[in-house]
């Protein structure tokens, strides 16, 4: 076996994006990487080939404070194919936070990596084909205006916080609103006022991403963040693509119990595993 480090997202998508898209869904993070435009200055791709130069491990890492994210051709597990992945990447310098992919892979990457590492948290990825009939919330779902950026930054650091992950400062925030208005689709939910956000920021090569889901404590359980996936979900399957995805904290059965009745289900669990510390 061999590692092989690529200078651009082109060369590494023409060795792996058609084994990625056998399961697109578990692959979305890899494969919008891929497809993503814009500067990728810094970012590292990588993959591991057997004796007959086919790819058994991809790996692409975005730069910190992100982890790095890994697939197994056809999620066939390669013990042989991990070991030759760190010790490429030791080799070049390379230090990561952590790893973010299904659950049995982050855990023998994590082994092979380090001697110290521990669970950060567990998400489900869920997959939706057909939105479900539900109750609707009161109000209804809008474009984001520039108007919303007096609070929306606040509300994008409570997401993270909430979600375990970087939080970015609220001109950093700000600044992405602006992109997303050119470039994205963001709903939100008005009921008099602004209750609850969604967005489609990225997608696949057949799907759509829906990601930003956050409705501040005081306005729910009124069935808005219901009401406004369901929404976005449906519009981005009016819009062409195959289906819908998302990742959902796998600890926290409320927002998880609010996929499932818009119609997502269950694909696989990914662990968020950090480096140092105490063993999981």
């Amino acid at each position: 076996m061999r590692f092989v480090k690529y200078d651009t997202a082109e060369a590494f998508g023409a060795d792996t994006l058609e084994l990625l898209l056998e399961n697109e869904v578990q692959n979305n993070l890899l494969v919008s990487f891929i497809l993503r435009d814009g500067d990728k200055t810094g970012w590292l791709f990588a993959t591991v080939k057997d004796g007959a130069g086919s790819v058994v491990l991809s790996a692409v890492w975005t730069g910190l404070p992100f982890n790095i994210v890994l697939y197994e051709t056809g999620n066939k597990p390669n013990g042989a194919a991990l070991t030759v992945l760190a010790d490429g990447l030791k080799a070049l310098g390379y230090t990561f936070p952590g790893v973010l992919v299904e659950q049995g892979l982050a855990k023998r990457f994590a082994e092979t990596w380090t001697d110290k590492y521990h669970l950060h948290m567990s998400m489900n990825i869920m997959r939706l084909d057909a939105v479900s009939d539900t109750a609707k919330a009161p109000g209804a779902a809008r474009l984001m205006r520039a108007d919303d950026f007096f609070y929306l930054p606040y509300w994008l650091r409570a997401f993270a916080e909430e979600c375990h992950v970087e939080v970015d400062d609220i001109q950093t925030n700000a600044e992405r609103l602006k992109a997303w208005m050119k470039e994205a689709l963001f709903y939100v939910w008005e009921d008099g006022h602004p209750v609850s956000m969604v967005a489609n920021t990225r997608n696949t090569q057949n799907g759509a991403v829906v990601n930003w889901v956050y409705t501040p404590p005081h306005y729910r359980g009124k069935g808005y963040a219901l009401s406004n996936v369901a929404k976005l979900s449906r519009e981005m399957l009016n819009r062409g693509h195959k289906f819908c995805c998302l990742f959902a904290d796998a600890a926290n059965p409320t927002s998880c119990g609010i996929y499932r009745k818009i119609g997502y289900a269950d694909l696989c669990v990914f662990d968020a595993i950090e480096f140092g510390g105490e063993n999981a």
